[in-house]
């Protein structure tokens, strides 16, 4: 059964920024709150209470397993805290942590801290901010910032909240019974032999169960939670220390059930060779019932190369991947770290809850439908305002509209991402259009960084 869990969150950003000062204030909060013991850190990782749930954090600021998964492209987070000190702004390690956000497509909540300090200029740091491509709530972008006191306590409760908010926007869930799904964040040898620290995502991780993370297998002998006690089973979201690996594994690895370990079962699949075309599908569908009204809809030129019930794993990803098809899901889900993943190995993973919008869907595949390009610019001017950067253009083909979708496109024609207009000015007149042979200022959203000479295509 599909049910909301505990959201996974890592804490990043510049050395001395108040990374760690920010996690001890919420353990000792969380510590205080409870019954029973203090919270250790010997695992890698920590939960907390909230008033409404539980949150659980990976301990380290800038965790190597983060690193690490970024380069394995996946991540054990599901939303990151981006700290930057008021007293400071922007500096190297938070640009750097910005682009391990980016890379792992996740959420993110800026912890604006040290607000305590006579020297403290919020203003000053978000505006910073801005320059390197975050938008804040409010001025046109949808990243929430928190101003934050660790010492003083202040705005620790508003960061737990919008946490849990975060969380709930992006459907952050998992079902204890599918098979499972767990990511390494540690991994040591002691007097008891090989110790891993894990981080479950989904599926339940049990007492006795050979699990295997990327080729090393494992049969639990022992597990323990957060606070070093002896458990039977751990649920998603949750982390645990696990004995009974062979030998360590990577830091950041894939850990499963030796039914569905995650890069096994995209092997473990018959890759079938599809005709010029063709195109591969991989179904999932929440009820099997639905399968062969599915299939009797299909295009002909579609390809069914693997079905199943439940929502979009990861192996479905490596194996949507190795055989170049497409995946769709009828009323079942894709999970966020799916969704990264695919996104990460470029791996198309679409949604549906209509049969004849999910066929459309693949008949457009199957036609080449592609968006049409009706107007280009280039960016030849980059300046400030309003804490925002605004590319001065020339449309130099067709007209761009504030209605439409734009492209953003580099010096080396690589794509930067897409973007939509926030403002679009003459001087001080607004427009609505532009045409060729004009320029205008574009403010679009989000704020990627962009430079002089970069494109911007409109496509419908």
């Amino acid at each position: 059964m599909i049910q909301k869990r505990p959201p996974i969150v890592t804490i990043l950003g510049h050395v001395d920024h108040g990374k760690t000062t920010l996690l001890d204030t919420i353990r000792a909060t969380s510590v205080a709150a409870r019954e029973a013991g203090g919270i250790t850190q010997s695992i890698g990782a920590s939960s907390v209470n909230t008033k409404s749930g539980r949150i659980t954090f990976i301990d380290t600021p800038g965790h190597e397993a983060f690193s690490k998964m970024r380069e394995r492209g996946a991540s054990a987070a599901d939303i990151a805290v981006l700290v930057c000190a008021t007293d400071d702004g922007v500096k190297p390690q938070t640009r750097e942590a910005l682009e391990f956000i980016r890379a792992a497509n996740i959420p993110f909540i800026v912890a604006l801290t040290k607000t305590d300090l006579p020297s403290s200029n919020p203003d000053k740091a978000k505006a910073g901010l801005m320059e390197n491509g975050v938008l804040f709530e409010g001025l046109g972008g949808d990243t929430p910032s928190v101003l934050i006191s660790a010492k003083q306590k202040k705005g620790i409760d508003e960061l737990l909240e919008i946490i849990e908010l975060t969380a709930e926007v992006n459907e952050i869930s998992a079902d204890t019974s599918a098979p499972l799904e767990a990511s390494v964040i540690e991994a040591n040898k002691d007097n008891r032999g090989v110790a891993v620290s894990l981080v479950v995502q989904n599926g339940t991780l049990r007492q006795g169960q050979t699990i295997f993370a990327e080729g090393i297998e494992a049969r639990i002998r022992g597990i323990f939670n957060e606070d070093n006690k002896p458990v039977k089973e751990v649920l998603p979201g949750e982390p645990a220390l696990v004995l009974g690996f062979s030998d360590l594994p990577e830091v950041g690895a894939s850990v499963g059930s030796s039914q569905d370990a995650p890069k096994s079962a995209a092997v473990a699949r018959e890759v079938p060779e599809l005709k010029e075309g063709q195109l591969g599908v991989v179904l999932k569908v929440q009820s099997a019932g639905a399968i062969d009204a599915i299939i009797r809809s299909m295009p002909a030129n579609a390809v069914l190369l693997f079905s199943g019930v439940g929502d979009v794993s990861e192996s479905d990803i490596f194996f949507a991947k190795s055989s170049g098809a497409t995946i769709v899901a009828f009323e079942s889900g894709i999970p966020g770290s799916v969704k990264r993943l695919a996104d990460t190995e470029g791996v198309e993973a679409r949604k549906f809850a209509i049969i004849y919008e999910l066929v459309g869907f693949l008949e457009e595949k199957l036609t080449g439908g592609k968006a049409e390009v009706v107007g280009k610019a280039e960016i030849v001017a980059k300046f400030p305002y309003n804490n925002a950067q605004v590319a001065g253009c020339k449309i130099v083909e067709g007209k761009i509209s504030t209605k439409d979708k734009l492209l953003l496109i580099s010096n080396q024609e690589k794509e930067l991402g897409e973007v939509k207009i926030i403002s679009m000015r003459r001087e001080k007149n607004k427009l609505e259009e532009a045409k060729a042979g004009e320029e205008c200022g574009i403010v679009f959203a989000p704020q990627i960084p962009f430079e002089v000479g970069c494109k911007l295509f409109a496509v419908k």
